[in-house]
């Protein structure tokens, strides 16, 4: 996950993350600047949180439902 503490959706994506116990590594681009181009190039826009998934698809700015479904989909959760 690529992301921002300044970011709403950021850490409410976080949270859901950690609340469903779900092993992930999360890259703060306010620390890594540099990372902001690699998030950009995955998804094509400069909008976060950027959470990319096991089989390579990603999401930008995911719903906590839209999140639930994809680790649902992978068998994550």
């Amino acid at each position: 996950m690529f992301g921002a503490e300044w970011c709403r959706d950021c850490r409410r994506t976080k949270a859901q993350l950690d609340e469903l116990g779900v092993a992930y590594t999360y890259v703060d681009l306010e620390a890594e600047p540099a990372a902001a181009e690699v998030a950009k190039e995955i998804s094509g826009r400069t909008n976060i949180p950027v959470v990319v998934y096991p089989d390579a698809t990603h999401h930008v700015e995911p719903s906590n439902a839209d999140v639930e479904a994809k680790l649902k989909e992978l068998a994550l959760i």
